[in-house]
């Protein structure tokens, strides 16, 4: 089970850029516009993936968080625009518009 986190320091703590870089293996500082090791890109739904259902599974949690589902904790973010259709450079620019963790609204976009 691949699993990701953002609370590593060796790359940005932004889960956003931390997909942008499983996906597309470029560097930050634009060094590899390639990808640094390209053969280890992965998908947009396999970092999806490992930073929801895999990181679940890390820490014995998969019961409670890691995918939507009644019962669970309903932990999530809505950004501005879908991942899954765009262009894996352009991922690095989504926004997020509103966290919601426990099934609570921790944060909103204003002016939306």
């Amino acid at each position: 089970m691949l699993a990701f986190g953002s609370d590593w320091t060796v790359a940005p703590l932004d889960p956003v850029q931390g997909i942008t870089a499983a996906v597309t293996r470029r560097t930050l500082d634009g060094k590899h516009p390639g990808g640094w090791v390209p053969e280890q890109k992965i998908t947009v739904e396999e970092a999806v993936h490992a930073f929801t259902v895999g990181a679940a599974f890390a820490e014995f949690q998969e019961q409670t968080k890691g995918t939507l589902a009644p019962g669970k904790l309903a932990d999530l973010v809505m950004l501005d625009r879908d991942i899954f259709r765009i262009d894996p450079t352009e991922i690095q620019n989504a926004r997020v518009l509103l966290t919601v963790m426990d099934g609570r609204v921790v944060f909103e976009e204003r002016g939306r």
